[in-house]
């Protein structure tokens, strides 16, 4: 058996696997028996999609039990996470479940149940309401020629752990989503798109569960462009819906000082895998970073109303066809990616989050401080 980890491709490969390979989505952190998954699907290859770790119904304790999304919308995540698969040509797309019985998904999935080992996990921090929630979004995208499908994840994640490692009595961080929301996904293969509506209700439920354990700040740590304006609409109604927590999230990661002092390119260099997040994985996974295929894409139009880099500035909002600007699907310089520069904005890129997580609980302090003067004031009238 020989098993295609999906997420370390790049775009063209992708565009060269065959479409009868069965496409593998597991739910779940743990480990699944693929030799048995490969002899019921007859398969002597099978390609690994990245794990959707949290959402679903499970057996096995572990405390993201509690965070599964209700049915219906779970179907549709589910929905979500296939349907590009099935848009792009590929016929065997299979959902690995070992965690029981839920609604049959639509999307054109098999479901396939299939022996699972569970990852231990820690449950819930009893003190979770003075700790901040970190939800890190990524997602599977093509990266141009040189970079993986999973470069967003890999990114945020390594921030997250980055963070947990710093503070460890002040976060909670949840495993990395991987499946993000794209509008070019049928211009590069391999890109995924779980659907801008379906990322917002599945987020918003979310900050419903965390709430009812107790969470009081919760802070949405992204790391795809794409996610963002959702993510603003999940903060923003979240907000009306739990007026008593905190609930923030950003534009990306890495936007502090850090980012000026240590790139080499001029603005439109770092806009899509260029030159910040191929530092990040010459740094976090060099294994997977193909340099020699490396390009530069900085051919594009950019004005004062509007410059795509690192993070869109200027007083348009726009999302033209990325092959108008770009013919490896990158944005920016590649070639300027260095180790060096990505240990140095990973470093700094967890110094961020970490101020702005205790800011967040400023925040939410003061706002606790405010409502308990405002009420003590009213019933002294």
């Amino acid at each position: 058996m020989h098993i295609i980890p999906y997420a370390d491709l790049t775009w063209p490969e992708v565009a060269a696997l065959p479409r009868d390979l069965p496409m593998l989505i597991p739910l779940g952190l743990g480990e699944y028996d693929l030799e048995a998954v490969a002899s019921q699907l007859k398969a002597t290859d099978i390609c690994l999609l990245p794990a959707i770790p949290y959402g679903f119904r499970r057996t096995d304790g572990d405390p993201l039990a509690s965070l599964a999304a209700p049915p219906g919308l779970w179907a549709q995540v589910l929905a979500g996470a296939a349907k590009e698969l099935r848009a792009q040509g590929f016929r065997r797309v299979v959902l690995l479940n070992g965690h029981g019985g839920f609604a049959q998904t639509r999307g054109g999935a098999r479901l396939l149940s299939a022996p699972y080992q569970a990852q231990p996990a820690p449950p819930w921090p009893a003190d979770l309401a003075q700790r901040t929630v970190v939800v890190s979004t990524g997602h599977t995208e093509q990266h141009g020629h040189h970079l993986p499908l999973s470069t967003d994840t890999v990114i945020v994640q390594a921030i997250a752990d980055g963070l947990a490692q710093r503070a460890p009595g002040e976060v909670v961080c949840l495993p990395a989503w991987p499946y993000g929301v794209s509008t070019h996904t049928r211009e590069f293969p391999g890109t995924l798109n779980l659907g801008g509506r379906v990322f917002e209700d599945f987020f918003l439920a979310l900050v419903d569960r965390l709430a009812a354990l107790g969470a009081e700040t919760i802070y949405f740590s992204n790391g795809h462009g794409g996610n963002h304006s959702f993510l603003v609409n999940v903060v923003k109604l979240a907000g009306e819906r739990h007026p008593q927590r905190f609930i923030a999230t950003e534009w990306l990661h890495t936007t502090g000082p850090a980012l000026a002092r240590y790139r080499q390119s001029a603005i439109g260099g770092m806009g899509h895998g260029g030159e910040l997040e191929t530092s990040y994985l010459l740094h976090l996974r060099p294994e997977l970073v193909r340099m020699e295929r490396a390009t530069t894409e900085t051919n594009f139009i950019s004005t004062p109303g509007y410059t795509m880099d690192w993070v869109e500035s200027g007083r348009l909002i726009a999302n033209p066809p990325w092959s108008d600007d770009t013919s490896s699907g990158i944005y920016g310089d590649g070639r300027l990616g260095s180790a060096e520069k990505g240990r140095l904005w990973l470093a700094a890129a967890v110094e961020e989050k970490l101020e702005t997580v205790r800011e967040l609980r400023e925040q939410h302090t003061l706002r606790q401080i405010q409502r308990a003067w405002r009420a003590e004031t009213a019933g002294e009238r």
